[in-house]
């Protein structure tokens, strides 16, 4: 018997202010327990189908015309986001939005608000445990944390709420490359501790070193997926992602076979 995804998404549409298409019949899995990465340069329609999965897009103007979201088996399509999040969906939205003027502790308890308070104390344990900077300066003003820091608070909070699935949108944006390894070790960790996880990142190489599967995203479609370590030997992926081939050396935009490529994914 086939185990149920964590996540399914069904040839979903979205649509802004009724007239801007930009999802466009797109269709993922995400494997109770994996990491799957999602790649996409800006405009792709990543961000969007995040807020589609967690009931964003009326905030955003946005609303689905077509296609499903499950949950664990379960139809959330256009569901309330507070629903959602009871489900197991949590997200850490790209820029971090950390509440800037609490401390460290009231930004964490903020993501756990629904907890128990027995539950409360395990939870907020496990994200010091995770992340002993925080632990440190949890009596400290979230905004005055370096910009690694607060991506650590970020997605702190969001485990707060003891998710099954962890929704991080370019969690490396902004980084130093120290920092960016970081990020990445401890999204390794979440998942062990049980987490499915949907990464989104421009960041190709450290996505797909960690994910078991990916999806490339382009104007709202998936033209390639795959396993991540062949999506990371793929020619193509290297050179739009790394503007490099292994026998050509680096390459400049320009000199990328955009027609061809895109021809090669669709065929």
């Amino acid at each position: 018997m086939a185990t149920v995804p964590v996540l399914s998404v069904n040839n979903l549409e979205v649509v802004y202010d009724d007239v801007v298409l930009v999802l466009r019949g797109l269709s993922l899995d995400v494997p109770d327990g994996s990491i799957v990465a999602l790649l996409g340069a800006n405009g792709a329609g990543k961000t969007t189908l995040l807020r589609a999965v967690t009931g964003l897009l009326v905030a955003h103007r946005g609303k689905i015309t077509k296609g499903t979201v499950t949950v664990g088996g379960d139809d959330l399509t256009g569901a309330d986001p507070a629903d959602v999040v009871r489900r197991g969906v949590a997200q850490v939205m790209e820029g971090r939005r950390i509440f800037a003027e609490m401390s460290v502790e009231d930004n964490l308890r903020a993501g756990g608000h629904s907890r128990k308070r027995a539950e409360y104390r395990e939870d907020v344990t496990r994200v010091y445990d995770l992340f002993p900077l925080l632990a440190q300066r949890r009596r400290g003003t979230a905004g005055y944390l370096s910009g690694g820091e607060q991506q650590m608070l970020a997605i702190g909070r969001a485990l707060m709420a003891r998710p099954k699935l962890l929704l991080l949108d370019e969690p490396s944006l902004g980084l130093a490359p120290r920092l960016v390894e970081q990020v990445r070790d401890i999204v390794v960790q979440i998942n062990g501790q049980g987490t499915s996880v949907l990464l989104v990142e421009q960041n190709a190489v450290m996505a797909l070193s960690i994910a078991s599967y990916g999806y490339v995203l382009e104007v709202g479609k998936v033209v390639r997926d795959g396993p991540a370590a062949e999506l990371l030997d793929d020619e193509d992926i290297r050179e739009f992602y790394l503007g490099s081939t292994p026998d050509s050396g680096r390459r400049s935009f320009a000199e990328v076979k955009s027609y061809r490529r895109k021809k090669r994914w669709s065929a």
